[in-house]
């Protein structure tokens, strides 16, 4: 047993200085758990900001004038005036989200109890500002179109109340969510980069075959990649809580991130037993890198971690329970958003454990396979 453990020790510390020489995947590491994380949590907002509009203004009436003074920041930058012949290029240039077009005579027609047509031009390849802009776009102009056939501003009195609470993140700060979410995506990324990169690069190097002569088990080989490799990934994780998350994003972490870092070491195991299951199915890094898209993309979609599990189909949800990234979303969210502590996330624990040893269970016997065929 101890000489076990010394095998798996010591080819352990190999695949260390195996990843210390890979300098290219080393860079790998840090941009994952650094800019990525920084930048997905902050460069992709979910509600309107900054959006660029401009305006052309054939009425030039009072009206039209509040129109345009009714757009300003932090939804919309403040508007552009420009001519008819101005809005094809500029949207081509990319100069403009939306261009809304005044027609001649507006504010006569809307007197007059007509139903002017205004023209909103949106450029749709930005759809994370496009539907959302042009609601918003449409209940501003009525809204002033409103008060200006009234005379007065309207304060309307509901006859009830709602009162909002949001818990957990009261300003709703889209980086709170996207930072952790990214750190879990990375987590599962590189724990299944890392142990079919470093069983591969075995293969195409031809030092597996040196292992295989030696006293040392298919088993203690596996084991050595997993607790290495996932070592690194959960010291990057670590690092980048407090770096990143608490420091640079001023993310308040509510639970305990020892806690979190336990479930992700449970999750580790899961990832890197599947990351050693996918290299014994590849027989080069290009073939690795197409399972690795076919299997990644559909455990991040429907983990939970973008779109709730409750939204998707009944199947898809059962389904995804055999995922470990399902587990380890709500671990995440559980612990670092609502302060939760084992007695509420121990039936997590336990999923990912179960899944990883039968990720484990199957990578090994493949991994057997894979030996005796070579």
């Amino acid at each position: 047993m101890l000489q076990s453990l010394n095998h798996i020790y010591r080819l352990g510390v190999k695949e260390l200085w195996g990843l210390y020489r890979d300098w290219i995947l080393l860079v790998l590491i840090a941009y994952s758990f650094t800019f990525s994380i920084y930048t997905s949590a902050t460069a992709v907002p979910d509600s309107l900001h900054n959006a660029t509009i401009a305006f052309v203004d054939e009425d030039k009436s009072p009206l039209s004038g509040r129109i345009f003074s009714a757009f300003y920041p932090p939804m919309f930058l403040p508007p552009t005036m420009i001519n008819l012949d101005q809005v094809d290029s500029g949207m081509d240039k990319d100069l403009y989200t939306f261009t809304v077009d005044i027609p001649l005579n507006f504010q006569r027609d809307v007197l007059y109890g007509k139903s002017p047509a205004i023209q909103v031009n949106i450029d749709a390849t930005r759809m994370s500002q496009a539907f959302t802009g042009a609601g918003y776009i449409q209940q501003i102009i009525l809204a002033e179109v409103e008060e200006f056939v009234r005379r007065y501003r309207a304060v309307d009195i509901a006859p009830v109340e709602v009162a909002f609470r949001n818990r957990f993140n009261p300003n709703l700060t889209q980086s709170w969510f996207g930072s952790i979410m990214e750190i879990i995506n990375q987590v599962t990324m590189l724990s299944i980069i890392l142990t079919g990169a470093a069983l591969i690069r075995e293969r195409e190097h031809g030092t597996l075959e040196h292992l295989l002569v030696m006293p040392v088990t298919p088993t203690e080989i596996m084991l050595s990649k997993i607790w290495s490799m996932g070592l690194v990934v959960l010291l990057a994780t670590g690092m980048s809580l407090i770096v990143v998350v608490q420091m640079a994003l001023r993310v308040p972490m509510q639970g305990s991130p020892a806690l979190f870092l336990a479930g992700a070491a449970l999750h580790l195991f899961a990832t890197t037993s599947l990351g050693i299951f996918l290299a014994t199915l590849a027989r080069s890094m290009p073939q690795f890198g197409m399972l690795l898209i076919l299997v990644l993309l559909p455990m991040q979609m429907l983990s939970g971690g973008s779109t709730p599990r409750e939204s998707m189909p009944m199947p898809v949800q059962y389904i995804m329970n055999l995922a470990p990234t399902t587990h380890f979303v709500q671990i995440g969210q559980a612990i670092l958003y609502r302060g939760a502590g084992m007695e509420v996330v121990w039936k997590y624990f336990i999923w990912l454990f179960c899944i990883g040893a039968v990720l484990f269970l199957i990578s090994r016997s493949q991994f057997r396979k894979s030996v005796n065929q070579g």
